[in-house]
């Protein structure tokens, strides 16, 4: 027979009636402080115009508020567990209140309640620790203005207010009138340190697949969960085995054509914002699509389960690259399979994208975070697609350059293909100067290592890398001559059936010039195999498109060092971080498209706004405008993205990021 808990008890309510209807909460002086940042704020923002759009009777539950009553004070919660969603959602409905105070009274007073404790108007609902108190009072009573004073309450208040107009204030209201949690209350023998430690364990959190496997089935009933379980979702799974969260990623850059990092679940917000909630009918169309690109995305795992051998080989050649171009090859695939794509066509794409990522390899240019600009390209035609491709492989002539000094990238597969062979598993690369030679080893069969000058030895030693040094020829040989000395290496060179293999074995010696010499012929033969398509090159040194750039979190540190140098239409800027992009850019669209400026703000609330309506940071655009600059780094590049995309020159704006920018 069960009992009664004697010292706890657990309710579902309604969020917003309880912090209306409830006692003052506090929390309790060994709280952390407050330290929600702007993307959890996003988060909440964005789950409540969600719900606040979903049908009548739609709810969102915003997990468990533990509290207990004050000691010697009835009328007072302390806040054990929730301090951090609780105190976001204040910061909200003071964004909203303060929004709309003047025009909707009755709202204004509705959304007071939340704030406010009885007929106090001074004594907000929610009281934090001393420290921060006065602060947390000065945003909810004030509106954030006064003194200038930089702090999490701050910020998020001021995220809300430019996030939010006031013609949407009715709409959020609506949103977070529909939020639930479970209220836990402890009585005065329960162990609230125990409780609390209890709910926040520390279990491995759900990963985006799986928050996505769960939206999906979410809300269908137990037969439409087996079918969409048995039929799409477990054939999905055993298509991709442990790279479904790739393949997840890899499918939403393909279908948006942005660059989409992991981690924050970004993956499953991507996934949710792209396929909201559908009929049954709709998901079962849905789910078909992601099946079969599921089952294409398997195929780029395994290229040798392909029955066409020439499709099987480039692909193998290609995932030699890792799985960066897996967006585009899918896309291929996929269209190819259909007959939307011919095989030609389709081959020939896969050489470009091994020559643009063998080419940037040897010229040491990043190959990462290109392939989203190729996906929004090939959705604007073929030829779009070949000219993206164009501008962003290297030259003949860049290559050719690098080749005399640097250390040739995947050896194995470059010497395959500038031989022909078909299948070089059974064939090796043989350094024909050893990347560390005894002091034995001898060049020309007379004057050994540890005879020749400084110099030489260390011309030797920077060319031992390159292309020119290197050969390819049969295991069996390679293991009889490692490391042996030119003259020692000729008999089995002879025998190699590789025929630019035994044309070495005809030299007297081999010498750095020999080297050089190899190096400027096999260069001319790398670039004929690995060629650019037939458009206008470009070669951009390694720009990044303005929608492809990094977006990150908060302010990390060497974040005012990030950019070389930004190209803005052909202009060259020296901007040496996101605040002064974004600074610049809202200006000088101010003066070139301000249309597209007050388009842009009016839709999402800012950054433009008529008053400095908070505390925070701003500029002037003009004596009647200010720009807002006070969200993070994540914020304002969005911002930036944004406004650009609105006046139509997103494809001319590309960022070079500086090293310290890269590894950020």
């Amino acid at each position: 027979m069960a009992t009664a808990a004697a010292n706890l008890n657990a309710s579902a309510v309604n969020t917003i009636q309880w912090l209306s209807a409830g006692p003052t909460i506090v929390v309790p002086v060994y709280q952390r402080q407050y330290r929600w940042d702007i993307d959890g704020c996003e988060q909440l923002l964005s789950d409540i115009r969600r719900v606040a759009d979903a049908p009548e009777g739609r709810s969102h539950f915003i997990g468990s508020i533990l509290s207990s009553v004050s000691e010697g004070s009835g009328d007072e919660l302390v806040l054990i567990d929730g301090q951090q969603r609780i105190t976001t959602i204040m910061l909200l409905v003071a964004a909203l209140q303060h929004s709309i105070r003047e025009e909707d009274p009755a709202l204004s007073a509705e959304l007071e309640k939340v704030l406010l404790r009885g007929t106090d108007p001074v004594q907000t609902a929610l009281v934090p620790h001393l420290a921060w108190a006065q602060v947390f009072e000065r945003v909810v009573l004030g509106g954030g203005t006064g003194s200038i004073e930089d702090s999490r309450f701050d910020d998020n208040y001021a995220f809300f207010r430019s996030q939010i107009p006031s013609t949407e204030v009715e709409r959020i209201w609506r949103g977070l009138q529909r939020l639930e949690h479970v209220s836990i209350s402890l009585g005065g023998a329960a162990n609230a340190q125990q409780i609390f430690e209890s709910l926040n364990s520390t279990g491995a959190p759900l990963r985006d697949h799986e928050l996505i496997h769960n939206y999906v089935l979410m809300g269908l009933t137990h037969t439409q969960q087996s079918e969409i379980e048995n039929d799409y979702w477990f054939p999905i799974e055993q298509a991709t085995g442990e790279a479904i969260g790739d393949f997840w990623r890899h499918f939403l850059v393909m279908l948006t054509g942005i660059e989409i990092d992991r981690g924050n679940r970004r993956v499953y917000e991507v996934f949710r914002s792209r396929f909201p909630r559908l009929d049954m009918q709709t998901l079962l169309e849905r789910a078909i699509n992601w099946k079969a690109f599921a089952e294409v995305y398997g195929e780029l795992l395994n290229p040798g389960s392909i029955e066409d051998p020439e499709i099987s080989r480039q692909l193998g050649w290609l995932s030699g690259f890792g799985r960066g171009m897996f967006p585009l090859l899918m896309r291929a695939l996929q269209e190819f399979r259909a007959g939307s794509l011919s095989r030609t066509d389709l081959i020939q794409l896969f050489e470009y994208v091994q020559s643009m990522l063998l080419r940037r390899t040897i010229v040491g240019i990043p190959v990462d975070r290109m392939v989203a600009r190729l996906c929004r390209a090939w959705l604007a035609g073929p030829d779009e697609l070949l000219r993206a491709i164009s501008r962003i492989t290297p030259s003949d002539e860049r290559v050719r350059v690098a080749l005399k000094y640097t250390p040739l990238p995947q050896p194995q597969y470059v010497f395959q293909r500038l031989n022909g062979l078909a299948d070089a598993s059974s064939f090796g690369v043989d350094h024909v100067a050893p990347l560390s030679p005894a002091d034995n080893w001898s060049a020309d069969g007379m004057r050994e290592w540890k005879d020749l000058s400084e110099d030489e030895q260390n011309s030797f030693r920077s060319l031992a890398p390159t292309l020119g040094n290197l050969v390819m020829i049969e295991d069996d040989l390679a293991q009889s001559i490692l490391d042996s000395p030119f003259k020692s290496k000729q008999s089995a060179y002879k025998r190699s059936s590789i025929a630019a293999t035994r044309e070495i074995a005809d030299l007297n010696a081999w010498s750095t010039a020999a080297i050089a010499e190899r190096t400027a012929q096999l260069s001319l033969e790398l670039v004929q195999v690995w060629p650019t398509p037939s458009v206008v090159s470009i070669d951009d040194d390694g720009l990044t498109p303005i929608l492809d750039a990094k977006r990150r979190k908060g302010w990390p540190p060497g974040w005012n060092r990030e950019f070389d140098y930004v190209e803005y239409r052909g202009e060259h800027w020296e901007v040496p971080d996101v605040k002064y992009l974004f600074n610049r850019v809202f200006k000088r669209l101010w003066a070139d498209s301000r249309s597209a400026v007050v388009s842009f703000s009016t839709r999402n609330g800012g950054p433009l706004f008529k008053t400095q309506a908070w505390n925070g940071h701003w500029d002037k655009v003009d004596e009647d405008n200010y720009l807002y600059m006070g969200w993070d780094s994540g914020y304002m590049l969005a911002a930036v993205q944004g406004v650009l995309e609105e006046a139509g020159i997103a494809a001319e704006v590309f960022v070079k990021y500086s090293y310290l920018g890269e590894v950020l």
